[in-house]
């Protein structure tokens, strides 16, 4: 991990940070709520293919933090912390399932929505043992996975296709992420 970081891939991380903050308000303004369809999950697992772990990490972790500051959502706390475990695991886990260990997108896509649940799970227990947060790591699991369901399904539909269209272009570009 003690690869210089590119200029591109932290253009590539701006560009992702933005969208992070655009797409739940684009996906607002059409009726469709956070926890259902899950805009800000897309630009930080895009970004765990896309970018080294060393950069996946913090744009998963930031983007909750600076949206709630920005625009309001997440609520700060505890959703946008909790989040920012989670999405922090999705990019981190993504990045190295990709660039340390080979697996193909979508072992990886997966691999990575587990980790970060989990994260997010053991997030919630942290904060009810440390600020007496009155919720149920488990029930706040299942129900973040039921209720978000349609948003995982776009998920598994589109960001493996995404990644193979990226990767096509800049194949072909001859620039590679």
């Amino acid at each position: 991990m003690n690869k210089k970081i590119e200029t591109k891939e932290i253009v590539i991380s701006g560009l992702l940070l933005a969208s992070g903050i655009l797409l739940p308000m684009v996906f607002h303004m059409f009726g469709m709520t956070g926890p259902i369809a899950l805009p800000m999950h897309i630009p930080a697992l895009i970004g765990g293919f896309l970018l080294p772990p060393q950069l996946a990490l913090p744009l998963g972790i930031i983007t909750p933090l600076a949206s709630g500051i920005l625009t309001g959502m997440p609520v700060m706390f505890p959703m946008a912390v909790i989040m920012a475990f989670e999405l922090g695991f999705y990019g981190f886990t993504a990045s190295l399932a990709t660039r340390k260990f080979n697996l193909p997108t979508i072992p990886a896509l997966i691999i990575s929505m587990v980790v970060g649940r989990i994260a997010a799970g053991l997030t919630v227990a942290a904060m009810v043992q440390l600020f007496g947060v009155k919720m149920n790591p488990v029930m706040f699991v299942t129900g973040a996975v039921v209720t978000g369901l349609p948003g995982i399904i776009i998920q598994l539909i589109f960001i493996p296709s995404l990644i193979y269209a990226i990767n096509r272009f800049l194949k072909k570009a001859s620039i590679k992420a």
